[in-house]
């Protein structure tokens, strides 16, 4: 790309719907402008694109930002930055106005309806390696505002707890609609790679914090003995180890999941760490290949996909899919798009989801995305009956 033209694609569509910003515990990356996009593709192809791409000449930084969606088979948003920029400060940003919840999708019975409908199918799969085992199910909130929605000022609310990650994601529009972002708060890392170094750290199995010492103590202790999370969990795990070891000369996970605290939740947690056998496997080849793993569809994959477009009354689109960036020399960091919504103009779209298995119990797992839902409710100040 000429570097006329380079100009005439970022100015055309313009520094505020180009932001990015990924604000983990250890690392802040912002950016601005559009230089260039990457062609667009499924999961599977990620990493031959993000190759190709970097072998051409061209101009601005040696970086790809973006998202993949969480179906493995549409089309990702990844883009090149016109420059890396400093982080902004919250201390400036304005304050979020009233805000409506105007929908639940699906409501709480009809979710709960869902999940029995889920479990059903569950138990009567058939048996073998390529049986139903695992489902994720999400639901949603749509909430208004009198005002545009500033979605730097919701992830700079969302960055009060220190141990999650916060991004602001530009997402594809239709010409002439508004510019949308996935803002979100995550705390689950997809994978991560610097140089042949390779961490992933799947989350799955989750209980509410309540903030009282003692009842909190309890939640833990059956959490940690919970045959039902820890079988969720075991199948994570499994899976991005399947999907990481034809990659990897070693690999190493520990054989019991550690406890991860949020703000608002306690999760199951197995940090799985690795050395790739080669120097052209790139994150973005790691992450196309993990891409969704069981914490966000289920296992196997395809099942999984199958009932979730059965089951959910909405197309996911970005939400439960991965954020992050890669770089020329194929490191990078790739976060699983949880604790999220879908910001555009004076609307935006909140999603949860809780992994169902053969014994879940529709009830505690409305509950479950109902926690689920506090991080982003407490940022935005909603206090409203629906979204419990």
């Amino acid at each position: 790309m000429s570097a006329a033209r380079a100009i005439e694609v970022r100015d055309s569509i313009g520094d505020i719907a180009s932001l990015f910003r990924l604000h983990a515990p250890d690392r802040r990356l912002a950016t601005d402008g559009l230089q260039a996009r990457l062609p667009c593709g499924p999961a599977a192809t990620l990493g031959e694109r993000v190759a190709a791409f970097f072998a051409a000449p061209r101009i601005g930084p040696d970086l790809l930002v973006g998202a993949l969606p969480f179906d493995p088979h549409h089309d990702d948003a990844l883009y090149q930055p016109a420059r890396i920029s400093a982080p902004a400060s919250g201390a400036a940003l304005s304050m979020l106005g009233p805000l409506l919840v105007a929908a639940e999708l699906p409501p709480a019975a009809d979710y709960a309806d869902a999940v029995a409908r889920c479990v059903t199918r569950l138990r009567e799969a058939p048996t073998g390696d390529d049986a139903l085992r695992k489902v994720v199910l999400a639901r949603g909130l749509r909430v208004e505002s009198a005002a545009p929605i500033d979605p730097n000022v919701l992830a700079v609310r969302l960055g009060s707890d220190a141990s999650v990650t916060t991004y602001v994601v530009p997402l594809p529009v239709a010409p002439g609609d508004a510019p949308a972002w996935l803002v979100g708060a995550t705390p689950e890392l997809l994978v991560s790679r610097r140089g042949r170094a390779v961490v992933s750290h799947p989350l799955a199995g989750s209980a509410r914090r309540v903030g009282n010492a003692a009842e909190d103590r309890l939640r833990t202790d059956a959490l940690l003995a919970s045959d039902k999370d820890l079988h969720e969990h075991r199948f994570v795990v499994e899976a991005i180890l399947d999907g990481l070891a034809p990659l990897c000369s070693q690999l190493q996970a520990p054989p019991r999941p550690s406890l991860h605290a949020t703000a608002t939740m306690w999760h199951l947690a197995t940090r799985i760490t690795g050395t790739l056998k080669r120097d052209d496997i790139s994150s973005a080849m790691l992450a196309g290949v993990l891409h969704p793993t069981p914490a966000v569809c289920g296992t196997p994959r395809l099942q999984a996909l199958q009932a979730i477009r059965a089951l959910e009354p909405f197309d996911r689109g970005f939400y439960a899919g991965a954020v992050g960036w890669t770089d020329a020399s194929g490191d990078g960091d790739w976060y699983v798009a949880i604790r999220c919504a879908r910001v555009q103009g004076h609307a935006m779209h909140l999603f949860a989801g809780a992994g169902i298995v053969a014994d879940s119990q529709p009830a505690l797992e409305v509950d479950e995305t109902a926690a689920k839902f506090m991080a982003l409710r407490n940022a935005l100040g909603i206090d409203d009956a629906r979204a419990a």
